[in-house]
């Protein structure tokens, strides 16, 4: 027999698109949040996903919860929280990395740096024993398509450009770092064939394309409430 609760929400309205893929966002956090123990050293993604994330994070009340973020604003909401956050190189080794994603594809290469943080996402990433991936039902698709991300040193930029023969600035600010963020544009046939051609163009700093052995677990939430969660074991073992 179905709880109170199920027959309740059996009886709501369907949610708009926008309030179910929060909803979803917010069931992926908190599941991954419940991977986190107190003591852990934990590397913080960027984005809307990441942002439900932080709550759920701090409404644990670790006191002995040590993060690294991958940006300037995961850092701001973390500390707004209460989360104890310092640099990478002070932690070492982290034990758990939780950011979320663009794209999904069924072999688990992931595209990241919708927000222009994919470099520092991608260090913080390696840096972890364990990188946990946490989405919507939506970020999952059968191929991975352009836009891919990237950071390119401003030097020598337009050469670069050229180089990668279908790729666009973006009109915003540089990173962190000061690397010029830009897209390329061009077909995504094979990922593992286009990340080592971006990776070996001159002028790349990174690309957005993180591959599957450096993912250890994806949760990816569906359902109007997030109610449905789907585990997908990575490529990178757990230590």
């Amino acid at each position: 027999m179905a709880s109170s609760r199920e027959t309740a929400r059996q009886r709501e309205p369907p949610l708009s698109d926008d309030a179910r893929t929060a909803e979803q966002k917010r069931a992926a956090a908190r599941a991954a949040a419940e991977l986190v123990e107190d003591g852990m050293r934990v590397g913080l993604g960027t984005g809307s996903t990441v942002a439900h994330l932080l709550p759920a994070l701090a409404e644990r009340g670790y006191e002995r919860l040590r993060c690294a973020a991958t940006s300037p604003a995961t850092e701001r909401a973390a500390r707004g929280l209460g989360l104890r956050v310092e640099a990478l190189d002070e932690l070492g080794e982290l034990d758990i990395t939780i950011d979320g994603a663009d794209q999904i594809d069924p072999q688990g290469w992931l595209v990241k740096g919708g927000g222009g943080a994919h470099t520092r996402e991608k260090i913080v990433a390696a840096a972890a024993r364990r990188f946990v991936v946490i989405a919507s039902a939506a970020k999952a698709v059968p191929a991975l398509k352009a836009p891919i991300p990237l950071e390119l040193l401003a030097f020598g930029v337009q050469h670069t450009l050229d180089a990668l023969a279908d790729a666009r600035l973006r009109e915003v600010p540089p990173s962190p770092d000061g690397g010029l963020i830009a897209d390329y544009l061009g077909a995504v046939e094979e990922p593992a064939a286009l990340a080592a051609r971006l990776s070996a163009t001159p002028g790349v700093v990174e690309h957005g394309l993180f591959a599957p052995q450096m993912v250890s677990l994806i949760l990816i939430a569906g359902g109007d409430h997030g109610q449905t969660l789907e585990r997908r074991t990575g490529a990178k073992p757990a230590a």
